[in-house]
């Protein structure tokens, strides 16, 4: 399941995203339950939803607010070659060359193959864990050579 928000949101949803994100905040600084039970005022149902569930629509009313579109991807989701590109900023034949070297697991349905988003994200974390050790190690270096004032 994937649920896309591909379009900005207008400044009267983003204005509407920041009075919501400030009131659910306060709201869930004071919740003691795991599962609240919230009431819709239109329709006056109330219905328990989970603390977890708060606390990310928080995240997604933040985003809103500051006019970036929201996607909701399951963890276990699994992705095209060409959706794992998109996700990295790559092409295509650079991530069927990762599959390859067995950088990113994946599996094959058919002809095609189909990562996970966890092993995607988790192979984006690593890249960026790696960048900034090595950028450490320059910078370090530099500093040794005298080459750098701090």
């Amino acid at each position: 399941m994937e649920l896309l928000e591909t379009k900005r949101p207008s400044k009267e949803e983003q204005k509407a995203a920041m009075e919501s994100y400030n009131a659910l905040e306060a709201a869930l600084e004071q919740l003691q339950s795991n599962n609240p039970e919230i009431e819709i005022e239109e329709s006056e149902e109330r219905i328990k939803i989970p603390k977890s569930a708060l606390k990310l629509l928080s995240k997604i009313l933040k985003e809103l607010s500051e006019g970036r579109p929201v996607s909701i991807i399951p963890i276990a989701a699994e992705m095209t070659t060409q959706a794992a590109a998109e996700l990295l900023s790559c092409s295509r034949p650079h991530i069927v060359k990762l599959l390859n070297e067995g950088k990113i697991p994946y599996t094959k349905v058919g002809k095609h193959r189909r990562l996970k988003y966890e092993d995607v994200i988790n192979y984006k974390n690593d890249k960026i864990l790696n960048q900034r050790r090595l950028l450490g190690e320059i910078m370090n270096a530099d500093e040794e050579a005298g080459l750098y004032d701090t």
